[in-house]
C-alpha cells in the first residue's frame, strides 16, 4: 500500500526536485523571499504533527491508555525533537523558532508571521487569520489546504500529508545553496539557517522519516478507504508544495525586473 502511494507521489517529487526555484537563489534577498514564504510551512508543519498527537495520544486529564502504543511512541518521540530539538548554541526550541531566529541572524523580515502568530495566540478562528492576513496567495492556499485536514479530523489524513508532504531531499539541495550565498556574501550570516537544513537532512532521514511510513502503515492497516484518501492526501500536499515554490520563484522574479 506504502509503495502505491510513493508511485503516484512521484511525479510530484520530481516536479519538487527540479524546480527552477533552486538556481534563482542567488543572493541574501532571494534567500529572505525564500525564508519569508517558507517560514510559514514551517509552522504549520507544527500544526500537522501536534493535530496527530492530540488524536493519537491522551493529552488530557484523567489519562488512560488510547489508542495503539507503537504508534503513541513514534508521534511522541517525533514531537520531543521537533518541538524540544537542540539550537546551534545548545539550547532547547522548537524547529519554527530555530527558523524564526535564522531568518532574523540573516535579516530576513519576520514582522507578517509573526503579525499572524499574534493574532493565533489572541485565539481569532485560524481560517479568519489566513483570509485577512497580508500574505501571499500561495502560502494562503498552503495554510487553508493544511487546516482543512486537520479539522477532517481523520488521522490517516493527517498523517499523510505530515509524512508525504515534507521536502524529503530537498534539504540537502538548500546546504549546497546556503553555502554558495555564503561564500559570495560573508557578511550575511546564514550559520543558523544551515543549521536548520542540517537538523532536518539528519532526523528526517534517520529517524523521523521511516518513523511516520509507519505510522501511516498503522494508521490505514487493511482500509482500502483509508488508503485511497491516504494517497489523496500525499499528492494534494506536494501539489500545494509546488505552488508555494512557484509563488516564491513569482516574487523572486518580480523583484528582478522591477
Amino acid at each position: 500500500m506504502l509503495n502505491d502511494i510513493k508511485k503516484a507521489i512521484l511525479p510530484y517529487q520530481e516536479q519538487l526536485l527540479n524546480h527552477p526555484l533552486y538556481k534563482s537563489l542567488k543572493t541574501p534577498d532571494d534567500l529572505h523571499a525564500f525564508m519569508q514564504h517558507h517560514v510559514f510551512a514551517v509552522w504549520d508543519f507544527m500544526s500537522l504533527l501536534k493535530a496527530l498527537q492530540s488524536s493519537l495520544t491522551k493529552t488530557t486529564t484523567p489519562w488512560y491508555p488510547l489508542g495503539n502504543p507503537e504508534v503513541r511512541y513514534l508521534i511522541n518521540e517525533i514531537v520531543l525533537a521537533e518541538e524540544t530539538d537542540v539550537a546551534l548554541d545548545g539550547r532547547h526550541m522548537s524547529h519554527y523558532e530555530m527558523y524564526i531566529d535564522a531568518m532574523q541572524k540573516a535579516g530576513a523580515d519576520t514582522t507578517k508571521m509573526k503579525t499572524f502568530l499574534d493574532h493565533i495566540t489572541h485565539g481569532t478562528d485560524i481560517f479568519l487569520v489566513i483570509a485577512v492576513s497580508e500574505i501571499p496567495k500561495s502560502v494562503k492556499q498552503f495554510l487553508k489546504f493544511t487546516f482543512n485536514t486537520i479539522s477532517e479530523g481523520k488521522s490517516h489524513k493527517i498523517a499523510s500529508a505530515f509524512t508525504f508532504g515534507r521536502e524529503d531531499l530537498i534539504p540537502g539541495m538548500f546546504t549546497q545553496i546556503i553555502a554558495n550565498i555564503q561564500q559570495n556574501f560573508p557578511d550575511r550570516d546564514l550559520t543558523h539557517f544551515k543549521y536548520y537544513f542540517d537538523r532536518h537532512i539528519e532526523l528526517d532521514g534517520d529517524e523521523h522519516g521511516p518513523m511516520a511510513l509507519k505510522m501511516v502503515e498503522e494508521l490505514c492497516g487493511h482500509d482500502p478507504r483509508k488508503w485511497s484518501e491516504a494517497e489523496t492526501a500525499a499528492v494534494t500536499a506536494l501539489r500545494h508544495r509546488i505552488e508555494l515554490w512557484d509563488g516564491i520563484l513569482k516574487e523572486i522574479n518580480t523583484e528582478i525586473t522591477v
